[in-house]
C-alpha cells in the first residue's frame, strides 16, 4: 500500500495498548511535557508527580508509514484504594486532534482496562473543554472544580458502557469512525 500525503488520517492508523516499552513510556511523558507545560502552560517544565510511580501509562502508537512508531496520544490510569481507579494527564498530539476517535479509544481502554482489573468506580478531573466528549462517551460530571487555574468537571465513567479488556498490554486498532 502507497501512502497518500493527502488521505485523511483514520483512527484505524493506530494502535491503542498499555506503554510496555522503554520508548513508549519516555515519548509519553515527552508527549505530556508538551500539551501540559509548553502548549497549556501549566506544570513548570515538567509534569511529572508521585501518581506517575504507581500509574499504568496507556499510548495510541501510529501505524503511518511516515509517522510509524509514533507515541501521538497518552493517558495514565492507577488505583489509589481497592476498586477505585482514576485516569488522568489524557494528551494527544496537537496535529492528531483531528482523529476524534484517539481521545476517545484512549479513554475506552483506559476505563476498560480497569474495568478488567476489579474496577468499581472509575474517576478522572476532565478540563472543561472536554467534558462534552466525556459525556458522549458515558460519564457524568459530579462537580465543578478548579485546578491548576482552569475549570473542571470530576467525572465518573459507567462502567456498564465499558467491557473489560483483558489484555491491554496487547491493546486494540481503533475502529474508524463512521462516514
Amino acid at each position: 500500500m502507497i501512502f497518500d500525503p493527502f488521505k485523511p488520517f483514520t483512527a484505524s492508523d493506530f494502535q491503542i495498548k498499555f506503554a510496555t516499552e522503554v520508548w513508549e513510556k519516555r515519548d509519553a511523558a515527552a508527549l505530556r511535557r508538551a500539551v501540559f507545560c509548553r502548549e497549556q502552560g501549566l506544570f513548570g517544565n515538567d509534569d511529572r508527580d508521585a501518581i506517575d510511580d504507581l500509574a499504568i501509562t496507556i499510548v495510541a502508537i501510529s501505524l503511518l508509514g511516515v509517522a510509524a512508531g509514533d507515541v501521538v496520544g497518552t493517558v495514565r490510569i492507577h488505583q489509589p484504594e481497592p476498586g477505585v481507579w482514576w485516569g488522568s494527564r489524557l494528551a494527544v498530539a496537537a496535529e492528531y486532534r483531528r482523529v476524534g476517535a484517539l481521545g476517545a479509544a484512549l479513554i475506552r481502554l483506559a476505563v476498560s482496562a480497569a474495568h478488567a482489573r476489579g474496577c468499581r468506580t472509575f474517576l478522572a478531573h476532565v478540563q472543561g473543554q472536554n467534558v462534552e466528549l466525556f459525556r458522549k462517551l458515558n460519564w457524568t460530571s459530579l462537580e465543578e472544580l478548579e485546578l491548576h487555574g482552569l475549570p473542571h468537571h470530576r467525572m465518573r465513567a459507567d462502567l456498564a458502557a465499558y467491557p473489560p479488556i483483558l489484555q491491554a498490554e496487547i491493546g486494540f486498532r481503533s475502529l474508524r469512525r463512521a462516514a
